[in-house]
This record gives C-alpha cells, structure tokens and sequence, in this order.
C-alpha cells in the first residue's frame, strides 16, 4: 500500500512559477512510476506528466511541454516545477504511483493519489 500526499499549490499570476511536491509512503516504491493529472472546474482529470521509477524516462501533455519539468530525487519524492503559467493551468493536481514501466496517459492506469493541492493563476 502507497500513501501519497502532495503540496506546493498556491495562487501566481500569469507568467509566474509554482514547484509541486509529492511524498510517498508505505511500501517501496521499487519499479513504481509517479505522475501528475490535473482537474479544473466542470472538466475531467487529465494527465499532466510522467515519470518512470529510476527518472530516466519522463512524459508531458502537450500543453505543458517545455513549461513543465518532472523530477525524482529518490524512489519517494517527485517534484512538479511550472514556469510560465497560464490562467488555463488553473486545477487541482493530484500525484499518482504505480507498479508499472510503462508512463500510460489514463487515469484509470494509476491506483495511487495524493488528495489534491490547488493552483490558482490569476492576475
């Protein structure tokens, strides 16, 4: 059993810079991926970014490519680090983990989640 719990959301302005943090618990995270999906207002949960256990394969959604950087600094702590962030990044985000190689896109893949942080981007 894996318990994740993720932080670091806030309020920012257009154009500023959030770091997410997600620590994980419990069991050992040996060949766990971790990831990151996020959830606005009225829309579905989406995947943001990926990241395979040993931190040498990462995966984004098109819409954060090149804004959004994914890291691990060991088999427990993952970070999410926003740049330029937009009005339309606005969502609670949620860390996930799972046994698995693969960096799968759906939700459904992942069995792990953390309760959620707010981001808020707004002048």
């Amino acid at each position: 059993q894996v318990q994740l719990e993720d932080s670091g959301g806030g309020l920012v302005q257009p154009g500023g810079s959030l770091s997410l943090s997600c620590v994980a618990s419990g069991d050992s995270l040996y060949s766990y991926a971790m990831g990151w999906f996020r959830q606005a207002p009225g829309k579905e949960r989406e995947f943001v970014a990926s990241i395979n256990w040993s931190g040498s394969s990462t995966h984004y959604a098109d819409s954060v490519k090149g804004r959004f950087t994914i890291s691990r600094d060991n088999e427990k702590n993952m970070y999410l680090q926003m740049n330029s962030l937009k009005v339309e990044d606005t969502a609670v985000y949620y860390c996930t983990a799972d046994k698995q190689p693969t960096l799968p896109e759906r939700e459904q893949s992942w069995g792990s989640w953390g309760q959620g942080t707010q981001v808020t981007v707004s002048s």
